[in-house]
């Protein structure tokens, strides 16, 4: 597998994000709409008429792109509708940067939205496509599947229980803390370790806490080329690398698949950073947003995309390595522990916290002298799963 990349071809030059949280008074086009304006609004150098084109990311909040047309009241303009699982706001920005960087349109933006609350999905609920039956892990929910990487991980790397439950309690811990500080977020409270770790039971060992929440939201960007980022801002935030993986679907059937790494997170990571010429991530990366949608997922993820050495993401993040103030701060934004997963939304929000730490505008959580950000999305499950990953930069 290669791809030759589009290193600083095109930069984001304005983002947009709503409030997350339980949206009862608002619709899927009232969250495109308010994402819109604080996107555009209030800026003289942009004007929403010279967008080109849209591309709009969704699981299931609407059909095609007249969701976006209707609601931004568009006449004829090019939107087109994307989905890939949890994945599927970030793959919103991979198209529409390829379609800058090639040269079709000018000015384009990434928006990704979702209603979850009044559709009543809770995440304990499934509704998978038709198979051939063969793959008997999908009936499990999501919290079920990846509660099994827990005692995997433990088994194969020695660690005891407890301190596997410190380390997933940490993780929790950690992001409620950022979330606080984020007015965004969509639990905007620290949570003790203690109730965390003594949370009513979901599925395994993993608490209510552990899992990420059902929210609603909507996040966008507006991507131009590289050479034309100046007309509209002096701190446009540049493309590095994008990439994505889509696995085979086998790792549940699969004798040699553990669950303790997600195969397609390192293909995904290691081809994004290819592209962006870095060697050695866990130095040269300031911070990253992260799919943490549960906790242990987090903790893997820390070793899939080359933070840390194998068998020893539990001890660091115990450490505070990924703490704000560690040595690379993971989910400064809060994370979906804090934001909850508005599927649609979650991957264009990660990069909103970039281009705002990017802008020394990220408040009380701001970070010293930001300089590359790497945002990961994962979809679906262990074992059957697509990856995507970006590197960003000031």
């Amino acid at each position: 597998m290669s791809s030759n990349g589009i290193r600083d071809k095109v930069a984001i030059v304005a983002m947009g994000c709503t409030r997350f949280g339980e949206r009862w008074d608002a619709s899927a086009e009232d969250l495109i709409v308010e994402a819109m304006a604080d996107c555009f609004d209030g800026n003289p150098k942009l004007d929403r008429s010279d967008v080109d084109a849209y591309w709009f990311g969704t699981l299931g909040s609407g059909q095609s792109g007249l969701v976006v047309s209707k609601a931004l009241g568009l006449d004829f303009t090019p939107v087109t509708r994307v989905e890939n699982y949890c994945a599927s706001g970030s793959e919103a920005f991979r198209n529409a940067c390829y379609a800058v960087a090639s040269g079709a349109y000018d000015r384009v933006v990434a928006i990704g939205a979702e209603k979850l609350k009044d559709s009543g999905f809770s995440g304990l609920l499934r509704g998978d496509p038709p198979s051939d039956g063969t793959a008997a892990e999908l009936s499990l929910t999501a919290p079920a599947a990846f509660s099994l990487l827990d005692p995997a991980y433990a088994a194969r790397y020695g660690v005891d229980p407890a301190a596997m439950r410190d380390a997933m309690t940490h993780v929790a811990w950690k992001n409620h803390r950022n979330g606080a500080l984020n007015p965004k977020a969509q639990f905007r409270a620290e949570v003790s370790k203690e109730k965390i770790a003594a949370a009513p039971v979901v599925a395994g060992r993993l608490g209510i806490f552990d899992c990420s929440g059902v929210s609603d939201g909507a996040a966008c960007a507006l991507i131009v080329r590289a050479e034309d980022a100046h007309l509209y801002t002096d701190t446009p935030m540049y493309v590095k690398g994008l990439a994505l993986a889509a696995g085979s679907g086998r790792g549940g059937m699969d004798p040699a698949y553990d669950y303790t790494t997600f195969p397609e997170v390192v293909r995904s990571a290691r081809d994004a950073y290819r592209q962006a010429g870095i060697s050695d991530p866990r130095r040269e990366i300031s911070f990253a947003e992260v799919h943490d949608c549960f906790t242990p997922t987090e903790l893997v993820l820390m070793e899939d995309l080359g933070f840390t050495d194998r068998g020893q993401a539990w001890q660091d993040i115990l450490d505070g390595a990924f703490d704000l103030e560690g040595r690379l701060p993971i989910n400064p934004d809060g994370g979906l522990k804090s934001f909850g997963h508005p599927v649609g939304a979650s991957g264009l929000r990660m990069l909103y916290e970039c281009w705002l730490q990017f802008r020394g505008a990220a408040g009380d959580r701001q970070l010293a002298d930001p300089r590359l950000a790497l945002t990961h999305n994962l979809g679906g499950r262990p074992g059957a799963c697509v990856s995507f990953a970006a590197v960003v930069g000031n």
